[in-house]
């Protein structure tokens, strides 16, 4: 079986100290996230998703005036405080998607860590660079149980460093961590033009909010929200995840 990783950021790859700092405020981890699911149900669940997408975002959907399959809603944008607190909708909508994604013989998948470097010792690099090769680590790892291979596609990003990091990631393929499983380097797409990635990218936007709540709860405590309705069906659904507290 050939099973494909779909896989986008959440966080922030750049130096925290606090919330309420000026500068170093946006997130205390940063990491991937998304979802892996056998190659023969790729098309279904890109379809069953795009059809979610356009029942959940309807109103939004409209009134963008763009054709369906390039329009996307980001996932931070989308699981906020506000939504998710407001909308049933979305609650239902989220948990639908989850099981969905079990439905097809799928998983979910989230690699993280909490930054605690000063930003005078912040490496971005190493940082991503990290994440990845622990990323390819348990996806090989999920692989090898399951006697089977797979590939991975990233959301395309315009930082010419991370570009560099995970073009040279093939070394996971034919170096010393000999990633055997992994059938081709990670490839990197334009989100917009695939549901799949859009779907890595909601669950990136809420595994986001409740790794910010698991971390640093007394700065984040109205991201509760993220715990109190996701926290168990997503570490349900991605059994070979986690975020590496400091």
């Amino acid at each position: 079986m050939l099973y494909i990783a779909y896989l986008d950021e959440f966080g922030h790859v750049g130096p925290f100290i606090s919330r309420d700092d000026a500068r170093h405020k946006t997130s205390p981890v940063f990491g991937l996230a998304g979802l892996v699911i056998p190659y023969t149900h790729v098309r279904s669940f890109t379809t069953w998703f795009f059809q979610l997408k356009c029942h959940l975002l309807k109103f939004e959907l409209t009134k963008s005036g763009t054709h369906p399959a390039k329009w996307e809603k980001k996932g931070a944008a989308l699981y906020t405080t506000a939504n998710v607190t407001k909308y049933r909708e979305l609650r239902v909508a989220t948990n639908r998607m989850f099981n969905q994604i079990s439905k097809i013989g799928g998983y979910g998948i989230y690699i993280g860590i909490e930054k605690t470097f000063p930003p005078n010792k912040h490496n971005t690099g190493s940082l991503y660079r990290g994440i990845l090769r622990e990323s390819l680590k348990r996806l090989d790892q999920f692989a090898i149980g399951k006697n089977a291979q797979f590939m991975v596609i990233l959301d395309q990003s315009d930082d010419a460093l991370r570009r560099e990091i995970v073009a040279s990631s093939g070394i996971s393929m034919f170096g010393d961590e000999k990633r055997k499983r992994l059938i081709e380097p990670p490839i990197q797409a334009e989100s917009h033009l695939y549901q799949t990635l859009q779907c890595a990218d909601w669950i990136c936007g809420l595994v986001g909010r409740l790794a910010c709540y698991q971390t640093m709860p007394l700065q984040y405590p109205d991201f509760e929200w993220a715990e109190k309705y996701f926290g168990d069906r997503l570490r349900q659904i991605a059994p070979f995840s986690g975020i590496r507290k400091q």
